[in-house]
């Protein structure tokens, strides 16, 4: 089996010549990284330095920091459903009249936060007020998911 300790014999100088030729080609082709020079690595005998890496915050300080958002209103809106009209039909309609809606009434209602539709519901009715009974909260929308935690 071969000798698995490579050592570079080229000199610190042909080291450095070869990455100033290649330094031009990487930033041509988009490279997002500085390539580091050999000066950078740390000698044999010296103890390489790291820097410090953030400790992810806890949920306390990250609920803190979102705290303001739970006081923010957002417009909620339940589509029944959604039909397209020309500008000509909309002017005939008159009171009274009934436009039907392309979903069936025993389909379940779009609920819609901020114009995203975040769950389903079905309409109730208590006494005399409409209401909308949540039968399913945005499976779909990762969005959702993050804010249920």
């Amino acid at each position: 089996m071969a000798d698995m300790n490579v050592q570079d014999t080229r000199s610190p100088e042909e080291i450095e010549a070869k990455r100033a030729m290649e330094e031009p080609i990487a930033q041509k082709k988009g490279a997002e990284y500085a390539r580091p020079r050999h000066n950078d690595f740390p000698r044999e005998g010296q103890s390489a330095e790291f820097q410090p890496v953030e400790s992810a915050p806890s949920d306390a300080e990250s609920e803190k920091k979102l705290g303001f958002l739970m006081d923010m209103a957002l417009p909620v809106s339940i589509e029944l459903g959604r039909m397209n009209l020309t500008i000509q039909d909309i002017l005939d309609l008159e009171r009274g009249q009934v436009v039907e809606f392309e979903k069936l009434a025993s389909e379940p209602v779009d609920i819609l936060v901020n114009g995203k539709k975040m769950a389903e519901g079905e309409v109730v009715v208590i006494e005399n007020h409409f209401g909308v009974r949540l039968t399913q909260i945005g499976e779909s929308s990762e969005g959702s998911r993050r804010l249920r935690k």
